[in-house]
């Protein structure tokens, strides 16, 4: 508003301001040649009327016409001289001189009769401008009051001319905020017929239509987020579901699995017979198989359900290489490969056995994909105070368009003309790299890919250096170490299982008692004058009892008799993580069914030893 009415004012500030400059010019212009009249016309009748007095120098005469001139209006002075220049009358008025406001005026007096003589004096009128100027300056004052009041009344009336063009556009303004806050439909009033009436009305059919839009997408957005959200909960339901699965049938599935690497290991126990121990390897064979493809499954499932916790701890490099290194070493023979674990003497901070499992399952799947070369774990230090580990193979390498998805869940990529071994019964599910990838993020770390199709792969991983510590005690071998008159009580809720591990530990030599349940352990020990030499239970028996139970329950019986506490090893097929946090703190070392007779050699070997050195 402020700047429509200072437009509307401007052009009759302008033209009043042009009209008072030029009135006041050319009333001050009217004024002095008004006055210059006079002045002549003064002068020329004082002239007239001085000639005989002067020609005859009758001084008295020529002071008195100088006296009656100055008596005349607006005559300041008056002033008679000679033509040698004598003054011969001096007269001043009644009005006081002032240079600025004083018009002089000098008239040569010449005598009538001779025209052609020289003058004989001359005649001097000084007229007052003073009531001239001060009319003019009433004159002015008037005009600037009439300018004042012009402007008054122009800028009542821009200011109404504003408000009136302004409020319809500032009623737009405040309808256009409405509508950008999308809050109700928003709609002007029409307020004319012109420009402005057309604006308005164009305003409400855009708004109306804009608002029929934006409930529109409203509504379809929220069909979409409510179908968002229920494909959402069916997915989680599923994943949920899938895991619960894993998680409730690891245990069932578990049992015969463990019983079945069990007998097939127990057949091969004192065989001649190479036909039979060809099918006996046919059948390791294929339960390795299967024992390798339930793994991942179960690996998956317990990494889902958190069942995995890390154990953080410093050791070095050359003990996880070596670990591998065994597991792999001969696999790697039958297939005419290479498996390089270079020594290193570097010193990590990590999870030791997510780091093995990691490394196992990177070595079996680039032995599986190599046809022929071999395999190279090395590692390097790095200068940002990591340690880089690559598993390097020279097998097929993975295409461009697959290194993108290789780390997915049940994602395989098909590999023609590798060998007969890649399409073997280890061949897998898809699920070592994705295992792989999310034991490496529980680490805290990811596993990087570079491969060349037909050259080869390199897959390496990054971890926390930390200084050598001093050099630790070196794991024995548990293959050299004789487990023969061990006593040993095995507890398991399932017969197949007692009966595969009763007759695998008497093939080692072993002293074994079996047990169902907490009676049938407690009345076992009965008849051993000494405490077990190694107590291996399962974690859930029948009757929903623990494991846990049963060996509390054996400590009591033993601390009563004054015996010092015996070692033990849990054996289990559960994966949930709350029934697996009961084994973490009772600190009970533990293995996952299916157990390969090396794993359950290992460490039945290494619990001993924990409890000797303990003694």
């Amino acid at each position: 508003m402020q700047r429509l009415a200072f437009i509307a004012l401007v052009p009759t500030l302008v033209t009043a301001a042009l009209l008072v400059i030029m009135l006041t010019r050319y009333q001050l212009n009217s004024l002095r040649s008004m006055a210059q009249s006079t002045a002549d016309a003064i002068a020329t009748q004082a002239a007239s009327i001085s000639v005989d007095p002067i020609r005859d120098m009758q001084r008295r005469d020529i002071k008195r016409i100088a006296e009656s001139i100055s008596e005349l209006p607006h005559v300041a002075h008056v002033q008679i001289r000679a033509s040698d220049g004598e003054i011969l009358a001096d007269s001043r008025g009644s009005i006081s001189r002032r240079p600025s406001d004083v018009l002089t005026v000098v008239h040569d007096v010449k005598d009538s009769d001779q025209p052609l003589q020289p003058t004989i004096g001359s005649v001097l009128v000084d007229v007052s401008m003073s009531e001239a100027i001060a009319a003019q300056r009433a004159s002015l004052r008037n005009a600037l009051i009439a300018l004042a009041l012009s402007l008054f009344i122009a800028g009542v009336i821009g200011w109404q001319a504003a408000h009136w063009i302004s409020a319809p556009l500032r009623r737009l303004a405040g309808a256009v905020h409405q509508l950008g806050r999308g809050d109700r439909k928003v709609e002007v009033e029409v307020t004319d017929q012109s420009e402005i009436g057309e604006l308005q009305r164009g305003f409400n059919a855009a708004a109306s239509a804009l608002y029929d839009v934006q409930r529109g997408m409203e509504q379809e957005i929220e069909h979409a987020t409510v179908e968002l959200a229920r494909k959402n909960a069916a997915l989680e339901a599923a994943s949920v579901a899938k895991a619960r699965f894993l998680a409730a049938a690891s245990h069932d599935l578990r049992q015969p699995l463990y019983a079945l690497t069990l007998f097939s290991s127990s057949l091969a126990v004192d065989e001649r017979d190479p036909v039979r121990l060809d099918r006996i390897a046919h059948i390791q064979e294929c339960v390795e198989a299967l024992d390798h493809l339930f793994s991942e499954l179960l690996d998956l499932s317990r990494l889902e359900t958190g069942a995995m916790q890390i154990e953080i701890s410093e050791f070095s490099l050359d003990h996880v290489f070596e670990e591998v290194s065994r597991n792999f070493r001969m696999i790697a023979e039958q297939h005419g490969l290479r498996l390089v674990m270079r020594a290193t003497h570097l010193w990590v901070r990590s999870d030791r056995t997510m780091l093995a499992r990691i490394l196992n399952n990177l070595v079996s799947n680039a032995l599986r994909y190599t046809r022929q070369g071999g395999v190279l774990v090395v590692a390097r230090h790095r200068l940002d105070g990591t340690v880089r580990v690559d598993v390097w193979d020279t097998g097929s390498g993975i295409e461009p368009e697959h290194q993108a998805r290789v780390f997915d869940e049940f994602y395989r990529v098909d590999c023609h003309g590798t060998g007969e071994h890649d399409s073997g019964p280890r061949r897998g599910l898809g699920l070592g790299l994705a295992t792989v990838q999310r034991l490496a993020e529980l680490l805290d770390t990811r596993v990087q890919l570079k491969s060349t199709p037909g050259r080869g792969s390199v897959f390496s991983f990054h971890l926390p250096e930390v200084p050598p510590q001093h050099p630790q005690q070196t794991e024995v071998d548990p293959a050299t170490l004789d487990v023969t008159g061990m006593r040993v009580l095995v507890i398991d809720d399932e017969p197949a299982i007692l009966s595969g591990i009763r007759y695998l530990l008497r093939g080692w030599g072993c002293d074994v008692a079996v047990a169902e349940d907490r009676t049938q352990a407690l009345e076992a020990v009965e008849s051993w004058s000494q405490p077990p030499d190694i107590v291996i239970s399962d974690l859930r028996l029948r009757d929903n009892e623990s494991g846990l139970e049963v060996l509390a329950a054996l400590d009591r019986h033993f601390l009563r008799d004054g015996a010092e506490p015996f070692p033990r090893l849990l054996i289990t097929g559960e994966t949930r993580s709350d029934r697996l946090r009961e084994i973490m703190a009772a600190k009970i070392p533990v293995l996952y069914k299916p157990v390969s007779p090396e794993q359950l050699r290992e460490a039945m070997v290494t619990v001993w030893n924990a409890a000797k050195h303990e003694v």
